[in-house]
């Protein structure tokens, strides 16, 4: 399952948005009204739960400066990842696209599907207005 945000501008830099989104404790101020819980495990980790949702443990996989940073589950119940995806546009402003790919079934990828794309959807929300 593949799901896209919509690609948002965000007034950073592409290489200061790539540090933002590499240290785990700035998604806090990204996440949804309904968050439940989040906590951060580590440096590279942390655990949140959205209202009726499972805990989800995220931790960044991979970063790329300026262009990238995938975050994966801990858990291999879920696999999946998150990449966000950043385009320079100038010195203080950048695009930012999220990308959510996982493996589910299709029973799974059905109840899945609206609430995480209201999730990124949220998310790329708030990048717009840092």
């Amino acid at each position: 399952m593949k799901l896209n945000s919509k690609k948002v501008l965000v007034k950073k830099s592409a290489e200061d948005l790539c540090v933002f989104l590499s240290d785990v404790k700035n998604f806090k101020q990204l996440m949804p009204e309904n968050t439940s819980k989040f906590e951060v495990i580590n440096e590279k980790a942390f655990v949140f739960a959205l209202k009726g949702m499972p805990e989800i443990a995220l931790e960044v996989k991979e970063v790329n400066s300026p262009n990238s940073v995938i975050l994966g589950a801990m858990s291999d119940k879920l696999p999946f990842t998150l990449t966000a995806d950043i385009t320079p546009i100038d010195e203080t402003s950048s695009e930012v696209e999220l990308l959510f790919e996982g493996e589910f079934n299709s029973m799974m990828a059905m109840m899945i599907k609206s609430p995480i794309s209201k999730f990124i959807g949220t998310l790329s929300e708030k990048m717009s207005t840092l």
